[in-house]
């Protein structure tokens, strides 16, 4: 009853949405359709089969997480795949990675995936990331990639706003991308998050290249002002294409430069009723 009711409400948020776009599709977006597993924190949890069904219903194929609650990377990884869903990307933890990123390529390689992200940087004041802190990321980095990849796996940093700190003519993100090996570190942008802090998502593609090889697609509502915090409320998440945010701008240009795995994440209250949206937004373009 839980898995039918839990279906039956995507079912519903979704139907209607599509009948109208689906007749639309767009050239622009041609990739899977990706999502970051975070998105369903509240789903996996009650759920794990019922909540890959749905992701299924909605036409994923592509996740980016790790195992869910209660599953190995082994079970995971099977219940994915007998649903037509791929991990080409998971996760880790700064301070975990730092301690044994050779652990945390086996895991990866586990569930399928080929690259390992990381979203923070470990740092004292909200608002206040330093150039000693980042100093320190460039030197772990440099370290857990070089594991990583003797194992197989593209390490990945994400950015979350915070690193766009003014520093000698640039950001200390800037400052982390220069100083950071590319044999050994990629990055994944969260173009809310580059937005947010003060950047230019499409303008950092540009000048970065191929140092991003995967990206999260994520909005930010109209009328918010960004900070350097790292932070936002959810409630600021918003469909993709009705905030700030150039979507398809981040795309066109994405595809220049061949990045090829887009996730969506939305963290607001009322994700089930913005994804399928987002979908249908990504489908038209």
């Amino acid at each position: 009853m839980k898995k039918t009711t839990i279906l039956l409400s995507f079912a519903l948020a979704f139907a209607g949405i599509f009948s109208e776009t689906f007749a639309q599709k767009g050239k622009l977006y041609t990739f899977p359709i990706g999502m970051q597993a975070y998105t369903y924190r509240a789903s996996f949890p009650k759920d794990v089969a019922a909540t890959l069904d749905t992701l299924k219903m909605l036409g994923v194929t592509e996740l980016e997480g790790g195992a869910a609650k209660g599953t190995t990377p082994e079970e995971f990884r099977k219940m994915c795949e007998d649903r037509g869903i791929k991990i080409p990307a998971t996760g880790g933890g700064y301070e975990q990675l730092v301690k044994d990123p050779a652990a945390a390529a086996k895991t990866a390689k586990a569930l399928g995936a080929e690259y390992l992200m990381c979203a923070w940087i470990p740092h004292k004041v909200k608002g206040g990331f330093t150039f000693e802190e980042a100093k320190k990321a460039v030197e772990d980095f440099n370290m857990i990639g070089k594991v990583l990849k003797e194992n197989g796996i593209t390490f990945c940093y994400h950015n979350h706003g915070y690193e766009f700190q003014p520093y000698e003519g640039g950001t200390l993100f800037d400052y982390i991308v220069k100083n950071t090996n590319p044999e050994y570190v990629s990055f994944e942008i969260d173009i809310l998050w580059a937005f947010h802090g003060g950047a230019e998502p499409v303008s950092l593609l540009k000048k970065y290249g191929n140092r991003f090889k995967l990206v999260h697609l994520k909005d930010l509502r109209n009328g918010v002002k960004g900070d350097l915090t790292g932070g936002t409320p959810l409630v600021n998440d918003v469909t993709l294409g009705t905030g700030q945010v150039d979507v398809a701008g981040v795309i066109r240009e994405g595809k220049k430069i061949g990045i090829k795995h887009y996730f969506i994440e939305d963290e607001s209250p009322i994700w089930s009723q913005q994804v399928p949206k987002s979908i249908a937004y990504l489908k038209s373009l």
